[in-house]
């Protein structure tokens, strides 16, 4: 997995497009975002609790005068040419569908985009589920719409971003990160309905403080096991709603009823309906922690995610089992667990805010010796959404 390349400088990357297609842009950022409860739920119409946090996807971005959309990603050292009247309608596994993709679905929407000349770079790092796919999309769009002189409502723009992953990427993933991306509050989480799209803030104390930390594992989504988990959540409803009609996701579910049929699945789909259910009722009961300012309880919920990552819905991996066992055993660590889709990328840690720097330590020096070198850390520090910067 790629870590974090540190902060970005907005004067060197203005400096960068300037010396590339001799104009000045506008700039533009979207953060990374942190869940700090509530995985897998948001494709079965569940809840979750993500938050925005300050490492972000930079965009430079300056109109064109005729319909070509050039790219140029520092992280990659590669220049991509696209023509905005031949798109192509599904991605070809490369950082280009995300920007290929925002064209078309906005162009498919009825947006006049502009040509535009465009350099991307990123903090965030790739793979370890802190969205930087959602991210640079979100960024993309926000910056293809504003110099297209195109106003859009933001929960528009975070469905149209997700759609680049589904329909073009071919991750089948959930609302939360382009929502979360797009709509953010600085100094809050987001309880997001992510059926009815209805969501409140919900403040983050000072009596808590979350660490980020990589397990050096890589994921690849599209060649992964993410859909197929979406795909056994499907088949168990579409079992159970032989019985339980309606039923149009496992938000629909209650969980009497699944032990009451659980003759009705294998054990496999079983679990993974039981820690959708369980890990729904744990965001719920994650909100009235943090508005009690109950630190103990927040961290016994999200410790009882990862067991039920790990061992009911099986995302987990050695690597990140034992970042969470390492953690667990540091004082002023209230819980852990593994972060985003799995198989690989972070752990968000819950730590009292005196000791962030102790358990920084510990947990890098015990990791490192697995891993063979210190792991990337990051603490989490409340982010605006995707924005202008002027």
């Amino acid at each position: 997995m790629t870590a974090s390349r540190g902060a970005i400088s907005p004067d060197s990357l203005r400096a960068e497009f300037t010396a590339r297609f001799g104009s000045r842009p506008l700039l533009y950022r979207a953060p990374a975002r942190v869940n700090l409860i509530g995985e897998h739920t948001d494709y079965n119409d569940g809840f979750v609790l993500p938050t925005a946090t300050a490492l972000y996807t930079w965009v430079a971005a300056a109109p064109r005068s005729d319909r070509l959309l050039k790219v140029f990603a520092r992280r990659f050292d590669e220049l991509e040419c696209i023509d905005l009247d031949r798109l192509e309608a599904r991605g070809g596994g490369r950082w280009s569908d995300y920007a290929r993709g925002i064209a078309a679905i906005l162009q498919g929407e009825g947006h006049a985009l502009r040509g535009a000349d465009v350099v991307v770079d990123g903090e965030i790092p790739l793979g370890g589920g802190l969205s930087s796919s959602a991210s640079l999309s979100c960024a993309l769009a926000f910056a293809l719409l504003d110099r297209s002189g195109i106003a859009i409502d933001r929960a528009r723009l975070a469905l149209l971003c997700q759609r680049v992953e589904t329909d073009f990427v071919g991750v089948r993933c959930g609302i939360m990160d382009q929502y979360v991306i797009a709509r953010a509050e600085r100094g809050c989480a987001m309880m997001l309905d992510c059926r009815s799209l209805e969501f409140e803030s919900v403040p983050i104390g000072s009596e808590v403080g979350f660490v980020i930390v990589d397990s050096g594992v890589h994921h690849q989504l599209p060649a992964g096991e993410y859909n197929s988990r979406r795909e056994e959540c499907e088949q168990a409803v579409s079992i159970l709603g032989g019985r339980l009609s309606p039923l149009d996701s496992l938000r629909d579910l209650a969980p009497e009823r699944l032990e009451e049929h659980r003759g009705l699945l294998d054990d496999r789909l079983y679990r993974r309906c039981r820690h959708v259910l369980t890990e729904n009722r744990r965001v719920r009961d994650a909100v009235a922690a943090l508005r009690a300012g109950d630190a103990r309880r927040l961290g016994q919920l999200i410790a009882a995610s990862h067991e039920s990552l790990r061992s009911d819905f099986e995302v987990s991996c050695g690597e990140l089992d034992a970042l969470v066992k390492i953690a667990s055993g540091c004082p002023g660590v209230y819980g852990a667990r593994m972060m985003g889709a799995g198989f690989g990328g972070c752990t968000i840690n819950l730590v009292e805010p005196a000791r962030v720097d102790q358990v920084v330590r510990e947990i890098s020096a015990e990791y490192g010796k697995i891993l063979g070198r210190e792991p990337w850390l990051h603490v989490v520090r409340s982010s605006d959404p995707v924005q202008t910067i002027a």
